[in-house]
């Protein structure tokens, strides 16, 4: 696990960002490995349909679902994001790295713990809905902060069958209330459409190994 100290990963970095009580934040936490203009694209559609004053741009320490060995170091996956992430409301942050939590639960746990009076909303890309239901206490994040899934190329209808979308199917908001998401009690969740990139960190990998 890294270290708060670590010399390799410049420090504002490892502190939280700051959101004034009654703005609009979306959070959307991923490995990045590595950061490209498919996820991009979902920040920006966040920012735009979910009417957010700011979006946090999460680079995770690790993914307990995904292997270790391919992960690039995290003082390049936050330089990448940088780059990537041009929006002045994104703050590219990897505060996850300094309290030591590997799970979206207790990441949403403490985000709401230090900042009330803060309106939240979890965004994933919707190719994360198949394995959502694997994710630590995934009850547990619906429960928390009203999640926005956005479109992702041939993930449109996995949503349909997903088991949380089953589960929590009564708590799906029409899309065209987005704008009022995070400013909604949890559970509560919608789908948005718009533009997909097919890019994947996953092909990029690949073809950086030639």
């Amino acid at each position: 696990m890294l270290s708060p100290s670590d010399p390799t990963v410049p420090s504002h970095y490892l502190k939280m960002p700051h959101a004034e009580k009654g703005l609009a934040v979306g959070l959307f936490g991923g490995s990045f490995n590595p950061a490209h203009a498919g996820h991009a694209l979902v920040a920006e559609i966040a920012l735009r349909r979910l009417a957010l004053d700011q979006l946090w741009w999460m680079v995770t320490p690790g993914n307990p679902l995904k292997s270790a060995r391919e992960l690039a170091p995290l003082a390049e996956r936050l330089r990448l994001s940088e780059q990537i992430a041009r929006n002045p409301k994104v703050k590219v942050t990897a505060f996850e790295a300094t309290h030591h939590v590997r799970f979206t639960a207790d990441t949403l746990a403490l985000v709401k713990a230090r900042n009330p009076g803060v309106d939240f909303v979890w965004i994933m890309g919707a190719d994360s809905l198949r394995d959502f239901h694997r994710w630590q206490r995934w009850r547990q994040i619906v429960m928390t902060f009203p999640i926005a899934v956005v479109d992702r190329p041939g993930a449109t209808l996995s949503f349909l069958s997903s088991v949380v979308a089953k589960t929590f199917d009564y708590a799906r908001v029409d899309e065209g209330d987005a704008p009022r998401l995070a400013r909604m009690k949890a559970p509560a969740w919608t789908f948005i459409h718009g533009p997909r990139s097919s890019l994947s960190s996953t092909a990029i990998r690949k073809m950086a190994k030639g």
